[in-house]
């Protein structure tokens, strides 16, 4: 039976962003979550200067597992927005770097209405056809649900249709596996787990802050929050020492 946990020997940082753009006014909610443009390239350059190569999942999982040994940091983007593709594809490309953006299957096209009751501005995500452009450029598609549904709050029987659902349409769409997952705002309980690695996804990711140390379920792993307010100083205490393991405690 194959391992599902980490052998990492050293801590590996795995990012997540969600909207790479200027921010809406002061007083939006949730606000943080947008990083402005410039700010994300300056911090791809900086990962780069220093000798990080940023990866996705399917890229670091090698790392992850004891396999591959060197200077990673894995990228993920969260809800599949447009500006991903606009904004942050360029940064990445100039660096060599590869991400994962996990994508709601059954909104290609339309917008975050799983944020309207909150008052968060609609932003356009990606089409079929700009998820194509996406991975031809060297990036990764995995899944975030089939409607962004928080797993904690739907039947047994929803559940099993948002993360299969999430899976199988995106592989119809991207004409290639789709093996890795992320659970939507981070809530999750056991038998969700179960049920993602009945789905047959590699990995999955949650909100938890930590970077990702060894003996770490790999259908649980922990991120690295990169927000609005996230200076580069800030930043490197993220990537490169014990700042966000603390947080996990």
């Amino acid at each position: 039976m194959l391992s599902r946990t980490t052998a990492n020997p050293k801590p590996i940082p795995i990012l997540v962003y969600h909207q790479i753009a200027a921010a809406p006014p002061k007083g939006s909610p949730f606000r943080s979550l947008y990083v402005a443009p410039g700010a994300f390239a300056r911090q791809m350059a900086w990962l780069a200067r220093l000798g990080y190569l940023g990866l996705s999942m399917s890229a670091l999982k090698p790392y992850l597992l004891g396999e591959k040994q060197g200077k990673v940091v894995g990228i993920t983007f969260d809800d599949g927005y447009l500006n991903n593709l606009a904004h942050a594809l360029p940064a990445l490309t100039r660096q060599g770097f590869s991400s994962t953006c996990y994508v709601v299957s059954g909104l290609l096209g339309q917008t975050n209405v799983w944020d309207g009751s909150l008052g968060i501005a609609q932003t356009p995500l990606m089409n079929d056809a700009q998820l194509l452009e996406w991975i031809a450029a060297g990036q990764e598609v995995g899944s975030h649900t089939h409607r962004h549904a928080d797993l904690t709050a739907v039947a047994e029987s929803q559940c099993r249709e948002e993360v299969s659902l999430g899976k199988s349409e995106l592989e119809r769409v991207v004409h290639q596996p789709v093996e890795h997952f992320c659970y939507p705002y981070g809530r999750y309980e056991p038998p969700h787990v179960g049920l993602v690695a009945d789905v047959g996804f590699a990995t999955a990711t949650t909100t938890a802050r930590s970077r990702c140390h060894g003996h770490t379920d790999l259908l649980q792993l922990p991120r690295v929050p990169v927000l609005r307010s996230t200076t580069l100083p800030v930043f490197w205490l993220k990537v490169a020492t014990a700042y966000e393991d603390r947080r996990n405690k």
